[in-house]
């Protein structure tokens, strides 16, 4: 078909359309080759729509909000161009797949619109209507696939509902059973209760029976022991007896040696220094402190503060001082009470055990010290030399001599024989707070308010040694068991090691701010205890000078600490009005 080039004039007037431009079309083709249709590539279909939900995202996040106080002047908007007609119809024959229809329309339209056939009315915006139309379709379509979603949780939802409802049945089962069996355990434990109180009363019987048993006991033990120091000792008097009467002349009259004999009873000699301490090359194993721990609660015997606690030399039985103005002697590890004094008019400040372990000496807030003997379970003296209020007492190893301590800045030694004070050392100015013997010898340790340590000589009542470096007032010093070192300690925390044989100080030890009540240290002398103001028992390995433990168990402040001696256990007292076992 042959159509005139461009410029041409149309051949028939009566045609109602223009020639624009005149192309041949031939369908002979030189080369015979077969195009195929290829298929559309669904991986650039999603990346052409994700791209696009990228763009449509992007202007989404992008468009400015609109402002709320009314300058909405001042910010560009962006508004959508509606839809002319030729496009709504292209948009739609490509939706839908009328690809002939589209190029038939699209030559047709651009003829018509060329030539001026149309007015500018009918080519505007595609009405309303037709937009409406389609945003409809398009939200339907998009509430179906949410109703989806909808249903697909739905169902998830149900199935969750139901799970929980068997695990709740399940529960509820299961608590059912518990609440049954709790009112079982209910019934039978009122049904014990009702049993084991039949037997309350054959149990308590039983309980005072074994009480009074083990005091028998220890009364008998104690009457042994007397029993075999007065053999011991009458022994020692027919031997000298004996000796005497060789040598005096056969004219002496009987009456001449009695009362001799008497005279030499009631003075009793200063103790020799000859003696040496047994125990100074000696090596025992430390205290296991590391690992001590309180077996049981606490033993609770006294109304007030347990001030003092001793060790009975002999037997497994502890003694101990209260505010309540009693002492008590208790049988260990049980705790069980075997003896209760009573007789004091204030608190009780001081315990010890004479080493034969037949008496006992307490001090008190009522200017006195008194002896008890424990055989007869009644006060054998009291001891009225000090002028105001007792702090501490000490018998020595012998057990020819008892010192004390005072609020009267003295301390005073008695003769047990003739109870009479032999010595008063003075010197302190201050209470002195503690007293104590050094092991094996006739020295004495005083430990005083006005912040020095002391040590005295028992047979003259001077002063040999005075130890200066305390801040604050001093309430206790302890030789160990060799009479080598002292510990000192005093109210603002600090622990001093002393060195006796080069009189200096080699260790100082901070327990803290609340004050260091008493110090004490094991059968080795490598492990010290100290009793704390914040109720606990700090421990300490002299030797290697480090913090081992700190032991808790006390609801107030450590006033006594000390080790069994053979370093079983560690006995404490507390305000609390307890004392605890620690092994």
């Amino acid at each position: 078909m042959a159509v005139g080039g461009p410029g041409t004039a149309p051949v028939d007037k009566d045609k109602t359309h223009a020639i624009l431009e005149a192309i041949e079309l031939s369908d002979e083709s030189e080369d015979e080759f077969q195009y195929e249709e290829l298929p559309e590539d669904q991986d650039l279909i999603e990346d052409e729509e994700e791209t696009l939900d990228d763009i449509n995202r992007l202007l989404a996040e992008t468009k400015p909000a609109e402002s709320s106080d009314g300058n909405e002047g001042t910010m560009a908007q962006v508004q959508q161009r509606p839809a002319v007609i030729d496009d709504f119809f292209r948009n739609f024959l490509m939706k839908n797949g009328m690809k002939r229809s589209l190029e038939v329309f699209q030559s047709e339209w651009y003829e018509m619109q060329q030539s001026g056939k149309f007015k500018d009315s009918e080519v505007q915006a595609v009405p309303d209507i037709y937009n409406r139309n389609q945003g409809l379709y398009e939200e339907v379509a998009l509430l179906r696939g949410e109703l989806e979603k909808a249903r697909l949780i739905a169902s998830k939802a149900k199935e969750s509902w139901d799970s929980f409802r068997k695990e709740r049945d399940f529960h509820r089962m299961h608590h059912r059973r518990v609440v049954q069996e709790k009112n079982r355990l209910i019934v039978d434990l009122k049904r014990l209760k009702r049993h084991y109180e039949q037997y309350e009363p054959t149990l308590t019987e039983l309980r005072h029976k074994y009480e009074v048993a083990m005091k028998e006991k220890m009364l008998m033990r104690l009457e042994r022991d007397r029993f075999l120091a007065r053999v011991e000792s009458l022994q020692k008097q027919l031997t000298q007896v004996q000796f005497e009467s060789k040598e005096e002349p056969l004219g002496k009259s009987t009456t001449e040696a009695e009362s001799s004999r008497r005279t030499k009873l009631r003075e009793t000699p200063w103790p020799s220094e000859d003696r040496a301490n047994p125990y100074v090359n000696a090596n025992f194993e430390p205290a296991r402190v590391a690992t001590m721990k309180r077996p049981q609660a606490p033993f609770k015997g006294h109304l007030g503060t347990i001030s003092r606690i001793a060790f009975h030399p002999k037997i497994p039985v502890v003694a101990t001082a209260s505010d309540d103005h009693t002492w008590k002697m208790w049988s260990m590890p049980e705790g069980s009470l075997v003896l209760s004094g009573e007789g004091h008019r204030d608190w009780v400040s001081g315990i010890a055990f004479h080493p034969r372990g037949s008496l006992v000496a307490t001090t008190s807030g009522d200017f006195t010290a008194k002896i008890w003997d424990v055989t007869k379970e009644k006060c054998k003296h009291t001891l009225t030399d000090h002028s105001q209020a007792v702090w501490s007492c000490a018998f020595h190893d012998l057990g020819d001599f008892l010192v004390t301590s005072s609020m009267d800045q003295t301390a005073k030694a008695f003769d047990m024989q003739t109870m009479k004070c032999r010595q008063t050392l003075r010197g302190h100015v201050d209470s002195v707070n503690y007293v104590t013997f050094q092991p094996f010898s006739n020295n004495i340790l005083t430990a005083s308010g006005d912040k020095t340590v002391s040590l005295w000589d028992l047979r003259t009542g001077l002063c040999v040694q005075t130890f200066y470096g305390h801040a604050n007032a001093c309430n206790q010093a302890a030789f160990n068991l060799r009479g080598d070192t002292i510990a000192s300690c005093d109210s603002d925390g600090i622990v001093k090691m002393w060195d006796v044989r080069v009189v200096a100080e080699f260790l100082q030890i901070d327990t803290g701010q609340h004050p260091a009540n008493a110090a004490a240290f094991d059968r080795s002398g490598k492990v010290l205890a100290i009793a704390s103001g914040d109720a606990s028992i700090k421990t300490f390995n002299v030797d290697e000078k480090s913090f081992i433990v700190n032991l808790e168990g006390h609801d107030d402040s450590v006033q006594d600490v000390c080790f069994e001696p053979n370093n079983k256990y560690l006995l404490s007292a507390s305000s609390d009005a307890t004392f605890c076992m620690w092994q």
